[in-house]
């Protein structure tokens, strides 16, 4: 299967774009929630995702990144 490198160029802005406003809810939930409980930090990103109008992001990808910012903040990527 082959994709034009059009299609590439047109999409990859769109994906970065989201991509970073992903990031940037991690990273304010991690400020404002490292170490909490998981419950509490799962509200606070869903909320944060919301605010950075980001809110598809997929239930489990939700569940990952709560589950490490209660245990280890600081071992995430960003």
């Amino acid at each position: 299967m082959t994709t034009d490198s059009s299609e590439y160029d047109k999409v990859m802005p769109i994906v970065r774009a989201h991509l970073a406003k992903v990031e940037r809810a991690v990273s304010k939930t991690v400020i404002s929630h490292g170490w909490q409980p998981y419950a509490t930090v799962r509200q606070a990103l869903v909320e944060a995702l919301r605010d950075e109008g980001a809110p598809d992001v997929p239930p489990q990808v939700v569940d990952v990144f709560a589950l490490r910012i209660s245990e280890e903040p600081g071992m995430l990527p960003f």
